[in-house]
């Protein structure tokens, strides 16, 4: 009999963090940041100015004139540090879950089978510490913070094994010591990167239970804008802003998928990587910002084209294409066939 792919074929994510909120302190009392006030988001309407390009028809003089005399009004949700507070508290969980390559929903006993032995095999031969470093690498060098990192004074991210609630052993990380172009691991950090890499690769192979509490402390300056998710509005016509930022019960925050797709983005394993550094893992090596996929069935590198010829043709990739699969499968989806 002929193995194909399953039509049904979903994967669970197992790696999956919540949301991360918002706090604001002084930098000198972050060891003591229980009581830190929340950030809030607040609303101003301002007076812009027409910016954007025109059309061939409208470039008349006299047209662009009596453009930019119709005042351009907004409002806009914006977040910002008080004026006594120069640092901002970026908080949340991360669950490690084991059970990669076990589908959630598969309709082909066979091609289920073949699967979880082939993710085994990779388990014995490779074993999750490539990813695991990696994953604790985009904890350590707080690239979760994504805007609030750039031109931040200093970063400082804690990262904490939750046992029964309490914090069993925490690590401690200068994240600009680290750069996000690649993984490699900066002086004095190969120690804890390294406790952190085990954990999380303990998680990712059910030897332990995992559940991480991420802390990042950016010290920006007093009163400086901060950055949480920006809300997609799918009702315009409801929406009386033009910028809706995200909030949870009145505290500003970050999408959990946002921080997961920081988490994941360890893929250097793609043809153009001297281009970009690491992308977060898709099928497809998409990068929304650049328009672009850098991974092409084509070429045959993409997530289908090397797990079809893994399990379907016994055709094994390279190690690092290996890596990208399973990463995969970790970030989880729905990957039947196509009808």
């Amino acid at each position: 009999m002929t193995l194909k792919t399953a039509s049904v074929l979903a994967f669970e994510r197992k790696l999956d963090p919540s949301d991360a909120l918002f706090f604001a302190g002084a930098w000198d009392s972050r060891n003591n940041s229980s009581a830190w006030p929340s950030v809030a988001i607040e609303s101003k309407s301002v007076r812009g100015t027409i910016s954007n390009r025109l059309k061939t028809k409208d470039q008349d003089a006299a047209k662009l004139d009596a453009a930019i005399e119709n005042p351009n009004l907004q409002t806009v949700d914006v977040a910002a540090l008080p004026w006594q507070a120069d640092t901002l508290k970026v908080v949340f969980t991360l669950r490690v879950l084991s059970g990669t390559g076990h589908p959630s929903a598969c309709n082909d006993a066979d091609y289920q089978k073949k699967l979880v032995d082939t993710v085994a095999g990779y388990v014995s031969s490779q074993g999750f510490g490539e990813l695991a470093r990696r994953y604790a690498a985009n904890l350590a060098n707080g690239r979760f913070l994504w805007r609030n990192r750039v031109g931040a004074e200093s970063v400082e991210v804690q990262v904490a094994h939750l046992v029964n609630g309490q914090a069993q052993e925490t690590w401690t990380f200068d994240a600009l010591a680290f750069s996000l172009r690649s993984f490699d691991v900066p002086a004095g950090a190969s120690t804890a990167l390294g406790e952190l890499s085990a954990l999380i690769a303990d998680g990712l192979a059910g030897d332990s239970h995992v559940l991480l509490q991420v802390t990042a402390y950016v010290r920006s300056g007093a009163g400086q804008e901060v950055f949480p998710s920006q809300e997609l509005i799918l009702d315009k016509g409801r929406s009386t802003k033009s910028k809706t930022l995200y909030a949870v019960k009145d505290v500003a925050g970050l999408h959990s998928q946002k921080v997961g797709n920081a988490i994941r983005t360890v893929d250097t394993w793609y043809p153009e990587v001297e281009e970009l550094g690491p992308i977060a893992v898709e099928p497809y090596g998409s990068v929304t910002t650049r328009g672009k996929a850098y991974r092409q069935p084509k070429k045959g590198d993409d997530f289908y084209s090397l797990l079809d010829n893994w399990i379907i043709k016994d055709k094994v990739p390279p190690a690092e294409q290996q890596h990208f699969v399973i990463a995969t499968l970790i970030r989880g989806g729905v990957f039947g066939e196509a009808g």
